[in-house]
């Protein structure tokens, strides 16, 4: 079997209602990750959590990506710990039934440290960042997941679907942006139409979020 996940980070509102209206179209469950103070700053650009209950009641996955897109990794720990905690009671809050023990942190610029790792799966289900563009099926005590990126980001999702189906199964988490122009290294709508319309067909492809996936390590 092969999962694959598209990991939307930093919650930009048009490319948000884009890819939920295409992902619904599909019959799919799309998986957004949101940076708690983007909102308050421009609201005219980033969804608030009016927003990420709305698409959460639709069925979408809301999940944190930082209090404020710091890098955590040139933080000193505690005070990486400090900002971890803060966002996640943000999220606890306003966004409505959000538990962290089923949530996934998806680190700011994907980087982290030997010692947030460490302390993480004690706060939150599994966490995100860098590292191996394709991962093996997920366990029960699976936690830390990779994920790549890049600002050539069809190419590069090419590249990683062409290593994943070389594989006899495994598990892409793909760090995506916005859509058409908006975003670092953002997909094109049509792109994304055509990939979804590519994969749906196979009996060997499941297209999930990332909790989705990691429950199915639980049956």
């Amino acid at each position: 079997m092969y999962y694959i996940t598209l990991s939307w980070d930093d919650g930009f509102s048009r490319s948000v209602a884009k890819i939920a209206e295409i992902y619904e179209r599909y019959g799919l469950r799309a998986e957004f990750n949101v940076v708690v103070t983007f909102h308050e700053h421009d609201p005219q650009t980033f969804g608030g959590f009016e927003l990420w209950n709305e698409l959460q009641a639709r069925g979408h996955i809301i999940q944190p990506h930082g209090y404020d897109h710091s890098n955590l990794a040139e933080m000193p720990l505690a005070q990486a710990q400090a900002n971890i905690l803060r966002c996640l009671e943000v999220f606890r809050q306003s966004l409505d039934g959000f538990d962290a023990r089923r949530t996934v942190f998806n680190f700011p610029y994907n980087v982290s440290t030997p010692e947030l790792d460490a302390w993480l799966p004690q706060v939150v289900r599994a966490f995100r960042l860098s590292g191996e563009m394709i991962m093996p099926l997920p366990t029960r005590h699976t936690v830390r997941l990779t994920s790549p990126a890049s600002e050539d980001a069809e190419a590069m999702l090419d590249r990683c679907l062409e290593a994943l189906f070389a594989r006899p199964e495994g598990w892409l988490l793909y760090t995506a942006h916005g859509l058409d122009g908006e975003g670092w290294g953002p997909l094109r709508s049509t792109y994304l139409e055509g990939l979804l319309e590519r994969l749906l067909p196979r009996a060997d492809v499941r297209i999930l979020p990332t909790q989705a996936v990691l429950e199915t390590a639980m049956l």
